[in-house]
């Protein structure tokens, strides 16, 4: 982690003895400033997240931000290349340095695809999932749920090619909870996990209505609604939150995948309530694209009781069952 920063001229940075070139502003919300930068050193971009730090609460959750990087080195999760804290008089700013990945985010893709009208094949869905499976499934043994929020939503990468227009349009999210604008693309095309900021403790007990009512009011904050679990909608005084959440909102992004939208985006959209809509049995549309086993796991994760839902481990074990065999493999199966 650095600590050593130097601001070398207007447009160059110093960051663990590394110059930097800004290129662009990427974007920025709420106190966050996300700008594209060039490793002088190495010719890559990067996405340099500047966090406006007015207390010392600000600092401690820039912080955390970084120690939640750290905790993961996990080809699924994004990686900090470097933290420091630059004072700016009275108040700080913590800087991220971040990679950039000019493919975008999954949400990016979808929307391509859906502008040909097309869709991602089966074949590709279940990669995808399975690689953001195995970025949960580290998130989760670590004690910890990735039903947060964060900062920009940005497009991370280390290319020496410029950002796209399209990239562009995508540059912010409001929230950071698992859906498919969270979700980076790398060169192969595999999946990776961002905004580790706010994470939260996987399993919550809640033994009275004042905290049933402080951490509905927190997911109301922090977790996007139509990606939201239906426990955290009307959470019980007496009750265990665990990293199921994480399941329902996978399950959204899986929808996403197969139908090119969230299966709760237009009940939000038409103004209709999703908290009512989540509290029944999904109905999932016949498409000829996909095999029954998809649905059925899907509906699975869909599944509105969290207890009768599976964990990561599970559907773990049967996404590499479903994968298709290696070439030269003679099996039918993984």
């Amino acid at each position: 982690m650095g600590h050593a920063l130097c601001v070398c001229s207007r447009g160059t940075v110093i960051i663990d003895n590394k110059r930097y070139l800004f290129i662009q502003k990427l974007g920025e919300g709420g106190f966050s400033y996300v700008d594209l930068v060039e490793g002088l050193h190495d010719g890559h971009f990067y996405a340099l997240k500047r966090i406006l730090c007015h207390e010392q609460q600000d600092r401690e959750e820039a912080q955390r931000e970084a120690d939640m990087h750290h905790l993961f080195h996990h080809p699924n999760i994004l990686h900090l290349v470097a933290y420091c804290l630059r004072e700016r008089g009275t108040k700080h700013e913590a800087w991220l340095l971040l990679p950039f990945f000019k493919r975008g985010t999954l949400w990016n893709e979808i929307e391509r695809l859906k502008d040909k009208s097309n869709f991602l094949t089966e074949e590709q869905i279940l990669q995808l999932l399975l690689g953001i499976c195995r970025g949960l499934e580290a998130i989760h043994a670590q004690g910890y749920a990735h039903r947060s929020v964060g900062g920009p939503c940005v497009l991370l990468g280390a290319e020496r090619k410029s950002p796209t227009k399209r990239n562009e349009r995508s540059l912010l999210s409001s929230q950071g909870d698992l859906k498919p604008t969270n979700i980076l693309l790398g060169d192969g095309g595999q999946p990776v996990l961002m905004d580790l900021g706010s994470m939260n403790q996987a399993c919550i007990h809640v033994e009275n209505s004042r905290q049933a009512l402080a951490l509905q009011d927190w997911a109301a904050q922090r977790c996007t609604i139509s990606y939201r679990a239906p426990e955290l909608f009307s959470v019980q005084s007496h009750c265990v939150i665990d990293e199921r959440t994480d399941v329902w909102s996978l399950g959204c992004v899986l929808y996403a995948m197969m139908f090119g939208e969230g299966p709760y985006d237009m009940v939000f959209q038409k103004g209709d309530s999703v908290a009512l809509a989540v509290q029944n049995q999904l109905s999932i549309p016949q498409s000829p694209r996909h095999s029954s086993a998809m649905r059925q796991l899907l509906a699975s994760m869909m599944t509105v009781d969290p207890q009768q839902r599976p964990h990561i481990p599970l559907i773990l074990s049967q996404l590499e069952a479903l994968q298709p065999p290696a070439p030269g493999q003679h099996t039918t199966q993984i």
